[in-house]
C-alpha cells in the first residue's frame, strides 16, 4: 500500500488497538497527509475505540482463501495450521502470483503465499508482485518446516528413476542429494510440488519421480523412494497471509514490511536508508535488493523491521524515508512468528503427516 491518502483500517483479528496506537495513526493522517491507500474503499474509517471492536478482517467480498494449489502443496499444509481460518472455502490457484491477484481483484478475501525459504532465500515472484502489481497488506506470518521427499509410483525405487518432476525452488533445496544420487537425471518443471506429484500419479510410469511433501504422497497415492532429501535439516519456509485493506492491531511482538525506492543511485544511498533505522534503534530482520525492471543496475529495497506502524518511532522513521526517498510502499504491520508467534515445530509437522 502506497503511503498516500486517504485512510487506514485496523483489524480486530488479534486485539483492539490501544487509544495511544490509534492516536499515532490518526496523527499520520492529519499531519502528514498520508496513510494506507485502501484500493477498495476510499471512505475514511473512524479510529477504533471500544464501540468498534467488531470490525471484520474485510467487510465485503467472498470469504475464500486463495493459495498455491492443487491439494498437497506446502501452502495447503501451512493453511492447515492456521486454525482460526479452518472451515473457510479454499481457492486453489495455479501460481503464487495468481493467488495474490485473486485477493487483489476481490475473488478471495485472503491469500496465503510463500515469501522466504531458509535455503533458497526470498521467493522473488511473491516479493515482486507485492512490490509492483498489487495493493495488499500482510496480516500475519507462519514458519512452516519443509521436509522434501522423492515420490514414485508404487513399486518404484531410486535406482529406477529416469526423470524428475518438481517446482525449481524445491529441487534447488535438494541440490546435494540429487547430485550424489541422481546427477544425470533430467528435470521437468511443475508449478508446485503437488502438481509434480499429481503428474507422476497420472503417468503410471515407475521411472518418473516427484519432489514433494508427505501430504502429496498421501493425496496422490505415491510411495516414498527417499525421505528428507533437503540439503539442510532445519529447512523452513515463511508464509504470509495477505488481505486488501486492514492492519492487525499491535501485539507487542510485531513486524513491519516496506519497499523503498531510491531517489537516485549514488554513493551512500543505501547507507542513508539504514541510518534512519539505526538512529532510532529499530532492528532490521530482512534487507533485500531487487531490480526495478526499468534499467540494469537500478534496484529497490525490501525491508522487514521489528515494530508496528502504530508505534511513534516506526511511524517517524517511515515519514522520514518517505520525505527523502523516491517512494515508500507499506506492505503491512503484523504479528511476528518466532518465540511468541506461530512457528510450527518440525516434530509436530512429521507427526501430522
Amino acid at each position: 500500500m502506497w503511503l498516500t491518502p486517504p485512510s487506514v483500517r485496523y483489524s480486530s483479528d488479534h486485539r483492539v488497538p490501544s487509544r495511544e496506537s490509534v492516536r499515532i495513526v490518526a496523527s499520520l493522517r492529519r499531519s502528514y497527509g498520508w496513510s494506507i491507500h485502501l484500493g477498495v474503499d476510499e471512505a475514511p474509517v473512524a479510529c477504533l475505540d471500544d464501540r468498534t471492536a467488531g470490525i471484520p478482517l474485510i467487510a465485503d467480498g467472498p470469504s475464500a482463501i486463495a493459495y498455491l494449489g492443487p491439494r498437497g502443496t506446502f501452502t495447503e499444509q501451512a493453511l492447515q495450521h492456521l486454525g482460526d481460518l479452518s472451515g473457510r472455502p479454499l481457492l486453489a490457484c495455479d501460481s503464487m502470483v495468481d493467488a495474490l491477484f485473486a485477493v487483489n481483484d476481490g475473488a478471495a478475501e485472503l491469500g496465503v503465499v510463500p515469501i522466504e525459504n531458509a535455503i533458497e532465500g526470498t521467493v522473488n515472484a511473491t516479493i515482486d508482485t507485492l512490490a509492483f502489481d498489487v495493493d495488499l497488506l500482510i496480516q500475519r506470518e507462519l514458519l512452516e518446516p519443509v521436509s522434501l521427499n522423492l515420490l514414485v509410483k508404487p513399486g518404484g525405487s531410486v535406482g529406477d528413476i529416469e526423470r524428475i518432476v518438481s517446482i525449481p525452488i524445491a529441487a534447488a533445496q535438494c541440490r546435494t542429494w540429487l547430485r550424489e544420487h541422481l546427477a544425470d537425471v533430467p528435470h521437468d518443471v511443475a508449478n508446485s510440488t503437488a502438481e509434480a506429484a499429481a503428474a507422476v500419479a497420472r503417468s503410471g510410469d515407475p521411472t518418473v519421480a516427484a519432489i514433494a511433501n508427505l501430504r502429496a504422497a498421501e493425496v496422490y497415492g505415491l510411495e516414498i523412494a527417499a525421505t528428507e532429501i533437503e540439503d539442510h535439516p532445519d529447512n523452513h519456509t515463511r508464509f504470509v497471509v495477505v488481505g486488501r485493506d486492514t492492519i492487525p492491531a499491535p501485539t507487542g511482538h510485531d513486524k513491519t514490511s516496506i519497499v523503498v525506492y531510491q531517489r537516485a543511485d549514488r554513493p551512500g544511498s543505501l547507507l542513508a536508508i539504514l541510518q534512519e533505522f539505526a538512529a532510532r534503534s529499530i532492528n532490521l530482520t530482512l534487507l533485500l535488493s531487487r531490480p526495478t525492471k526499468t534499467a540494469l543496475g537500478d534496484y529497490y529495497f525490501v525491508l522487514d523491521l521489528e515494530g508496528h506502524i502504530a508505534e511513534e518511532v516506526v511511524a517517524d522513521c517511515l515519514r522520514t524515508l518517505k520525505a527523502t526517498q523516491a517512494d515508500v510502499k507499506f506492505l503491512g504491520s503484523y504479528p511476528a512468528a518466532g518465540a511468541d508467534g506461530p512457528t510450527r515445530p518440525r516434530q509436530d509437522r512429521r507427526e501430522s503427516g
